[in-house]
């Protein structure tokens, strides 16, 4: 038997759910980077609900972008259609104007801030709670629905009335969903349980906000403690180099929450600009569909395209060699003697030279 809260705890309820969600978060430890970047575990993607993978290095840039990771596995495409490429950069830059916004709206006018905080908690979580009961409530109809069914199928199996081989199948089928319905009733009971113990945590929001009072530098620890996950949708245009894309930040506690007058419409100037841009590209795409009708954009690609390639992969090199300079790779041949070398799965060791991660 487990009786919880009997001695005074070592460390305090908060700090220990943040290092779970750590835990939870990075599913291997950080390779010869050494480094876990400050987005990773809280990217998602807002179409498939995947994870999105960071890329260090993008065509021999180091440019940090995330992609969603249901997008690439066999056959691509499959379980998302699009790779919801972002970048790291400029998501931070999105939550450092955020939380900016939040914490001057909070200081000029802090009764309203509160206000409005606890109405974003109250709406969030009451919303999810209704669905919640409301899925409990189908579960349960359909729980005692199972329930009939199962003695009825029995009671026509003694009877004759219903062959060996089809009671087993029906048994099986219905008794998988019951231990799928009540398990589901289970996880939703306790979300209940969770909501009404804890009706308010706002207030463990605003403390945090308070907590850090600049929000120039980020820190791993302090998105983990504000931030619950962050939703990437694809780009207005895909593939498009400037276009919108949004992107949905959900704190702890709160779930989503903007500060009034953070997201403004554009003015009349702005539109203009943004129509003299829409046709430029209209017309610059339009030219590529010419191009590439005639044959002429083929055999151009091909002329460039070795030169491109050699181009990315010498600057990848470049960057390659850095890294081994600064001990992130290492030669395999060149490893102390003497000592293991564990070289990764899925990589390919030729027993003389290798310049991918290792680590000994």
């Amino acid at each position: 038997m487990i009786f919880e809260n009997t001695q005074e705890p070592i460390i305090d309820q908060l700090t220990f759910d943040l290092v779970q969600k750590i835990r939870s978060n990075v599913r291997r430890y950080p390779d010869g980077w050494g480094e876990v970047h400050l987005l990773t575990g809280l990217m998602y993607c807002a179409d498939c609900g995947a994870k999105m993978y960071v890329h260090r290095v993008n065509n021999g840039k180091r440019e940090a972008q995330y992609t969603c990771s249901a997008y690439s596995k066999v056959p691509v495409g499959t379980l998302c259609p699009t790779q919801h490429r972002v970048s790291e950069e400029n998501v931070l830059i999105l939550i450092k104007d955020l939380l900016k916004a939040i914490a001057e709206y909070s200081k000029i006018d802090r009764e309203a801030f509160t206000k409005t905080v606890i109405e974003a908690q109250d709406k969030k979580s009451s919303a999810d709670i209704v669905k919640k009961k409301q899925t409990i409530e189908a579960d349960n109809r359909r729980l005692d629905e199972l329930e009939k069914l199962i003695c009825r199928i029995y009671e026509d199996n003694i009877l004759g009335k219903l062959p060996d081989e089809r009671y087993m199948f029906l048994s099986a089928s219905y008794e998988a969903e019951r231990k799928k319905l009540a398990e589901e009733v289970r996880v939703c009971e306790q979300s209940v349980q969770e909501y009404n113990k804890n009706a308010h945590n706002a207030e463990r929001f605003i403390t945090l906000i308070d907590k850090y009072a600049n929000f120039e530098d980020l820190t791993n620890q302090m998105l983990l403690e504000l931030i619950d996950k962050i939703l990437v949708h694809e780009r207005d245009v895909k593939g498009s180099i400037n276009c919108s894309q949004e992107i949905e930040i959900y704190f702890n506690f709160i779930g989503r929450y903007l500060p009034p007058d953070f997201v403004k419409e554009p003015t009349a100037e702005e539109l203009e600009a943004i129509e003299i841009e829409r046709k430029k590209k209209e017309k610059a795409h339009a030219a590529y569909l010419r191009r590439k009708e005639s044959g002429w954009q083929k055999a151009y690609e091909a002329r460039v395209k070795a030169e491109k390639k050699a181009k990315i992969e010498a600057m990848k090199e470049e960057i390659q060699q850095e890294d081994q300079n600064n001990g992130v790779y290492l030669v395999v041949a060149d490893s102390p003697e003497g000592q293991p070398t564990i070289v990764r799965k899925g990589e390919v060791y030729d027993g003389k030279k290798a310049t991918f991660p290792v680590a000994i």
